[in-house]
């Protein structure tokens, strides 16, 4: 069962933003993708809250989550959360098939 996992980073003056870019310049976020179990890492930019960047952090199971969660990858991300002053909001979903009734709303 994957497990996806939305991290919303809010901080002041475009940091959560700069934290995003830093984690892309910098190469954390290919490291992380290139991780075993990794399916997705990819950030979005609010409409709403210009403060406010969503993480998209998709695993193929517990296991590989918890595996990076105890990685040396955590301090650098840690560290860049610190050098930015964000805060964080977590919404944690588990996959499951979809009803087939949901079929007719999504538009393929």
């Amino acid at each position: 069962m994957s497990i996806t996992v939305h991290l919303f980073y809010t901080g002041v003056n475009g940091n959560a933003r700069k934290f995003a870019e830093e984690m892309i310049s910098s190469g954390t976020v290919q490291k992380i993708r290139e991780e075993k179990g990794n399916i997705g890492y990819s950030y979005f930019v609010s409409m709403e809250d210009p403060e406010t960047v969503l993480l998209v952090d998709q695993w193929e199971n517990q296991e590989a989550l918890d595996i990076h969660h105890a990685s040396e990858m955590m301090q650098t991300i840690a560290s860049l959360r610190n050098k930015y002053d964000l805060h964080m909001k977590i919404e944690r979903f588990s996959s499951e098939e979809s009803p087939v009734k949901d079929d007719s709303f999504i538009r393929k």
